[in-house]
């Protein structure tokens, strides 16, 4: 998350000052743990035969539902950003895998949110939420770069099929 985007955020578009985008991660963290549940004392889940609908309707542990999902959506938006910045794809293409994404982003930012109170500790429940909330903040610069600066991100000489999307 934010391998190709942030440094391109904080150095050509220059939005804002890293200091101003610190101050908001902390006033989002703030707020995220002071509205979130307080962990439960009991560890027994009903039982689900399915591992993602147990997640939708909160019956897995924080752990079980946050990490295996994140490190496949992270290792995705790398290979979807490499291969668009190397050539290998086309700027609709890239699009394209990134919308199918989002669809399973939805599902994982609610299965957070509905499992959360399933951990240990708060500070677990708080930073998994803040995770979810970065990632749609990723697919919000993701979509700016597309709209307004795919020259900067994709490698416009090297795509001749898709060279329209680059304006």
């Amino acid at each position: 998350m934010f391998f190709y985007t942030l440094p391109l955020l904080l150095t050509t578009l220059q939005q804002a000052r890293p200091m101003e985008w610190l101050w908001l991660m902390a006033a989002i963290f703030i707020l995220l743990y002071i509205t979130s549940p307080i962990p439960k004392a009991d560890t027994t889940f009903e039982r689900y035969d399915n591992f993602l609908l147990a997640a939708w309707m909160g019956a897995k542990p924080l752990f079980w539902v946050f990490w295996p999902f994140f490190l496949l959506l992270n290792l995705c938006l790398y290979g979807t950003d490499f291969m668009a910045k190397s050539g290998l794809i086309t700027v609709s293409s890239w699009d394209e895998i990134h919308f199918i994404l989002l669809l399973s982003v939805i599902w994982w930012t609610i299965s957070i949110w509905r499992c959360s109170s399933n951990t240990q500790l708060k500070l677990a429940t708080v930073l998994a939420r803040m995770a979810t909330i970065l990632v749609f903040f990723e697919y919000g610069l993701k979509l700016l770069i597309r709209i307004d600066y795919a020259r900067l991100f994709f490698n416009c000489e090297e795509i001749l099929l898709d060279y329209g999307s680059c304006f």
